[in-house]
């Protein structure tokens, strides 16, 4: 039987540095081959403008050789520097390259592709530079990005299907930088799950808080696109002002508040010494095997905290309707449909992507930014489904 010699460190290295020599060549050999071409090109098309060739005498001449001009042109293969014929009257650029183009279509679709998939400008610049050998500054970046304008208007009007089951609204908060210094704006989303488990993060808008008039301008926007709530079986929201707008734009639909957000409102309002004890009675609530079970422990709690805090027990006893409606719907679903946790990964993505920014330009640069990351996230979902809203109860 023979034995395989071990794959030393030291063969692994001759083995990358010949795969790098080669491919290096390669690519050198090509970005050569393409300058004589495209050069050469040049040359084509000014002999036929002017009627003759280089030397040639010809009465039907029709204009005057004026020599050359070298420019650069960024290309998959690097950074090209192309020799340019003109005439006195104009210049010949070949192929398709048009005038003051510096980066080849595909370069600038690179660029475009690694800021919507994540990547800050300064990244963005150092990827570009790998593969093209062209440092792209955080200015041409931006300008760059700045074409992505088309695309947001474009996703603020696409037509919505009204085939949607589900949807959980929830803001977040970012900084503007205006004439009068840094502000807060607000970032409501609304995220959508169809009833075979296909999910899409559907609208944003930007406002200056969570009012009631910000989220019935997003839930009207959303009915006036298409999605008319003839399907909708329930709303999630963290609450508050997001609730009098269901109630005008979608006054049928079911609503269940965020148990997130009200244990987070129940921890606020009680003393430190008393967390441990609270939040585990609280838990009860929603943890409950049926709705009778969750309004038995609301009573245990009620029981055992009105005294000490009436006002908070008052608010849960008053929005607890909302809270319990997730026992409508089938068990397995409980989980998914009493938080609002859904819309949370999004929210994870603007704070990572915005954090290096320290805050926005202006308020275009949140639209783009904010629409880079529905565009990544919602591009791998277009063919997986969360099975837990397909399979039986």
């Amino acid at each position: 039987m023979k034995t395989v010699a071990p794959i030393t460190e030291q063969f692994q290295h001759l083995v990358r540095d010949l795969r790098e020599s080669f491919w290096g060549d390669l690519y050198g050999q090509a970005r050569g081959t393409l300058e004589k071409f495209l050069s050469r090109e040049s040359v084509r098309l000014r002999d036929e403008a002017v009627g003759c060739e280089r030397f040639q005498q010809k009465e039907e001449r029709r204009g005057q050789r004026n020599g050359f001009y070298f420019r650069d042109f960024v290309s998959r293969f690097g950074t090209l520097r192309l020799q340019v014929a003109r005439t006195r009257e104009r210049s010949f650029l070949p192929g398709k390259l048009e005038r003051f183009q510096r980066r080849a279509e595909e370069v600038m679709l690179l660029i475009r592709e690694a800021f919507l998939r994540g990547l800050s400008t300064r990244q963005v610049g150092r990827a570009v530079a790998i593969l093209t050998g062209e440092v792209v500054s955080a200015q041409t970046d931006s300008k760059l990005s700045r074409s992505l304008d088309h695309l947001v208007r474009a996703f603020h009007q696409a037509r919505l299907k009204d085939e949607w089951a589900y949807l959980f609204l929830d803001g977040v908060s970012l900084r503007v930088r205006r004439s009068g210094g840094r502000k807060r704006v607000q970032m409501l989303v609304v995220y959508g799950v169809r009833v075979d488990g296909s999910r899409r993060r559907l609208a944003f808008l930007r406002s200056q808080g969570e009012s009631q008039a910000a989220w019935e301008s997003l839930l009207e926007d959303l009915y006036r696109r298409g999605l008319e709530g003839k399907n909708l079986l329930l709303i999630v929201t963290d609450g508050g002002a997001g609730l009098a707008a269901i109630q005008t734009v979608y006054p049928r639909v079911l609503h269940q508040r965020c148990w997130v957000h009200k244990m987070r409102n129940i921890s606020e309002a009680v003393r430190r010494r008393d967390h441990d004890l609270v939040k585990p009675q609280a838990q009860k609530i929603y943890r409950a095997g049926s709705l009778a079970e969750a309004e038995q422990a609301f009573r245990r709690f009620q029981w055992n905290w009105q005294r000490a805090y009436p006002a908070m027990v008052r608010r849960l006893e008053r929005d607890l309707p909302e809270l319990l409606t997730f026992f409508r719907f089938p068990r397995h679903l409980w989980r998914k449909l009493r938080t609002s946790n859904a819309i949370e990964r999004c929210f994870v993505e603007v704070r990572r992507r915005t954090r290096p920014l320290v805050c926005f330009v202006n308020v275009e640069s949140v639209d783009r930014i904010i629409y880079a990351i529905f565009n990544a996230l919602n591009d791998p979902w277009r063919n997986r489904t969360l099975r837990i809203f397909t399979q039986a109860a």
